[in-house]
């Protein structure tokens, strides 16, 4: 093995983590067995390549080598010894990845190198595994009151067939619903793919959203307005009731509890802002009964 194992990744003294980082991923990315089997030469430089970043990798052996206690091997100055050293790969490719997170770099750059060649890595993966399929993408329009309420919707799926979609209550326009294993089928014999469902909410000319509440103008004729009565109001969980008290004005809010954003165990709240709108604005005695006020 060479001795500086600067040169064998490429870096200088100087270098940080971060750059002695990307220096091996980039090395390991070109050289890894699983990559080229059968060349030794590459799998003869990718042991070179790690048994480097085993070094400069770790702070504490780093230091060691600097000050010529251990060389690039790792062994202490002084001494012989075959294989590669502490934390190195012994035999084989089973690369030891304990000093990476013991005094390293944060993270596993060996573990994210073997993520992005094959699509998801774990401890102790020795190749490719299964990859999963592809994620497909889907948009659909939801009304206001689904929204709200919650509802279903069935959407085509890539292959033809047809799903119902469970949309959840509080959903708002450009938030994605995952439907899991409903992408495409994997060709590599792994898991298939998700359904990421981007959602839409129309818009509605009565009813606005504040959150999880929601927010509308009820209008009541004058008559009710002095006297008080029920008024019949459209909303996202249905027609409803609405009690107007006696001597009520245009911009009173009334609330309806637990008629907002239907979120289970926390339902927002409906707030009916009241405008008073006459009936007959024509209306004669209407006008002479003012004017004797007056």
């Amino acid at each position: 093995m060479s001795s500086d194992p600067y040169a064998i990744l490429g870096v200088s003294k100087s270098a940080d983590e971060a750059e002695i980082k990307r220096a091996y991923r980039k090395k390991a990315k070109a050289l890894h067995p699983d990559l080229h089997p059968g060349d030794k030469a590459k799998a003869e430089a990718f042991k070179k390549a790690s048994s480097a970043f085993d070094i400069l990798g770790n702070e504490e052996k780093r230091r060691k080598f600097d000050r010529g206690e251990i060389d690039g091997d790792g062994q202490p100055r002084g001494f012989g010894g075959g294989g590669f050293g502490a934390g190195g790969f012994g035999g084989g490719f089973g690369h030891d990845r304990r000093s990476h997170h013991a005094g390293g770099p944060a993270g596993d750059p060996f573990e994210d190198i073997l993520s992005g060649l094959f699509g998801g890595g774990g401890r102790g993966r020795r190749g490719p595994g299964p990859r999963k399929g592809r994620d497909v993408r889907y948009r659909i329009d939801i009304s206001f009151a689904d929204s709200i309420t919650g509802g279903q919707r069935r959407i085509k799926m890539a292959d033809g067939q047809a799903i119902d979609v469970n949309i959840p209550a509080g959903v708002d326009t450009g938030q994605t619903l995952r439907l899991k294993s409903q992408g495409q089928v994997s060709p590599y014999g792994g898991p298939p793919g998700d359904a990421l469902v981007e959602v839409t909410v129309s818009g509605h000319k009565n009813w606005t959203r504040d959150g999880d509440d929601v927010r509308m103008t009820v209008p009541i004729s004058l008559k009710i307005a002095v006297l008080g009565g029920t008024v019949e109001v459209d909303t996202p969980s249905g027609p409803l009731s609405l009690k107007v008290p006696e001597g009520s004005n245009t911009g009173a809010v009334l609330r309806l509890r637990g008629k907002g954003v239907q979120r289970p165990g926390k339902a927002g709240h409906l707030y009916a802002r009241l405008e008073i709108m006459l009936e007959d604005a024509d209306n004669k005695k209407l006008r002479k009964y003012f004017k004797q006020m007056s």
